[in-house]
């Protein structure tokens, strides 16, 4: 039996053709679910596809939290923004990462992933130029709003990234590849923190833009690098309401919810670390270096534990991991608060770490859970009579789209975080407002998740 394009549809190896849509390789068939068809040469395409997303995801988070390094050169008698305008900055390209990446989900069924992982990665290009061309003292505050916002395109690539490798791997790994390829890309953001303290440590305050120059080879690598040896499945390809009927799932919102308090709270606190640290311990950390010094911990051990979420949520349970995380994160945030309100900045730092280990572990926890949701669906509709194909086929589709939605509705969460830090500090001097809301939230999160996820008799129990 083969395919339309003549692939056969045994369990034999697969393989690329170049018929398919838009250019590029096309592999016409593609079953990951089929354990033999998987040992005898689907791993090793994932594999191979999955390290070039994760490369490319890498650099795009780097760009993405490009400006909560810049900030750190933009001391305040030489540009004249006061803190509230830093950490506008960092904000409205967390806005715009969470806007586009609704689009750049559906670019992958639309262009092909290998496709359109070549024309995000060469976006890249724009927010790295304007920057280095505009940053220098005398710059209108105008400007660099409009240029930060240029970095926002870097977050899309987390939502074409997650999207396009949830469709290589069978359900029974999609936790550890999601995790592992999310926790690659989350890498960025400690990276081009490390980075920017090498550069404030060697060169200076007055050289952002070794910093640039720095990233531009290796976004042109991502580029290339996708080009030559990654590959668009035509199996990926989503329905044109996928969308539509995605945001008519309860799932969808639920899912979206749970996951602001993951990695939004990632995101948001890996963006706004640097600026808290200053503020609420002026004396310690009274130099752009000192700040760098640390800003880079939390992100670097929320992205390395990312995996063992999609680990853990494989063995227990995506719902089980994603409830307990929930409570630890509420007991770490709470330990900031003690800290801020005793001046202990050992102990302000031991809760930020927590917050951001716990945000990693349930990054992947969360993520698991949504294609266990769809495929969780598909079985009731296959006992209920219905085509194992079609519904198998949905799954993925559904499961692709909410993984969309998730990720933009996730980020907007960084916004909140950033937001509440800036309220906070204009209202009080200190983050303590923040920080109790980001309690009530996460006390919220563990209660809907046991509610709707691991309740006895909940239709989803277990996920």
């Amino acid at each position: 039996m083969a395919s339309a394009t003549g692939v056969p549809t045994t369990t034999s190896p697969p393989t690329t053709s170049t018929t398919g849509r838009l250019g590029g390789r096309w592999i016409d068939d593609w079953r990951p679910e089929d354990v033999e068809f998987w040992e005898q040469g689907g791993k090793q395409v994932a594999r191979r596809n999955l390290f070039f997303s994760v490369f490319s995801e890498h650099i795009g988070f780097s760009i993405w939290s490009l400006w909560s390094v810049m900030v750190l050169f933009l001391p305040e008698p030489l540009f004249g923004i006061d803190p509230a305008g830093k950490f506008l900055l960092t904000t409205l390209p967390t806005a715009l990462g969470a806007f586009v990446r609704l689009p750049y989900t559906f670019a992958v069924a639309k262009f092909g992933g290998r496709n359109w992982t070549i024309v995000s990665a060469a976006l890249l290009l724009i927010p790295t130029i304007a920057t280095a061309v505009v940053l220098e003292p005398g710059v209108s505050f105008t400007t660099l709003l409009v240029v930060s916002c240029l970095a926002g395109v870097g977050g899309g690539n987390f939502a074409s990234s997650m999207t396009n490798i949830n469709a290589f791997y069978p359900t029974r790994l999609k936790g550890w590849a999601l995790g592992l390829n999310a926790g690659g890309g989350n890498l960025g953001v400690p990276v081009i923190q490390l980075v920017g303290l090498l550069v404030l440590a060697t060169v200076g305050v007055e050289h952002p833009r070794v910093v640039l120059v720095v990233y531009i080879p290796f976004i042109v690598i991502a580029a290339v690098g996708a080009a030559l040896l990654m590959d668009n499945l035509t199996t990926a390809a989503n329905q044109q309401r996928a969308m539509r009927d995605a945001t008519r799932d309860a799932h969808t919102w639920i899912m979206s919810f749970l996951y602001i308090g993951t990695f939004g709270s990632f995101i948001g606190f890996g963006f706004a670390f640097g600026q808290v640290l200053q503020n609420q311990f002026t004396d310690d950390f009274a130099t752009p270096l000192a700040a760098a010094s640390l800003t880079w911990l939390g992100p670097l051990l929320g992205s390395l534990i990312r995996p063992l979420g999609g680990s853990l949520a494989d063995r227990f349970g995506g719902a089980r991991i994603t409830f307990y995380n929930f409570v630890a994160m509420a007991g770490g945030a709470s330990i900031v608060l003690t800290a801020s309100q005793v001046e202990s900045l050992p102990l302000f730092l031991v809760g930020f770490v927590l917050l951001f280990v716990f945000s990693g572990v349930g990054n992947g926890s969360t993520y698991k859970m949504i294609p266990a949701i769809f495929r969780t669906k598909a079985q009731l509709e296959v006992a209920a009579g219905g085509d194992t194909v079609v519904a198998d086929r949905r799954a993925l589709q559904m499961s692709g789209a909410l993984i969309g939605i998730a990720g933009a509705v996730g980020a907007f969460g960084g916004v909140l975080v950033n937001l509440a830090f800036r309220q906070s500090f204009l209202s009080s001097g200190s983050g303590d407002g923040a920080y109790i809301a980001f309690i009530a939230f996460y006390a919220v999160c563990f209660v809907l998740t046991w509610a709707v996820y691991l309740r006895p008799g909940a239709p989803m129990a277990g996920v």
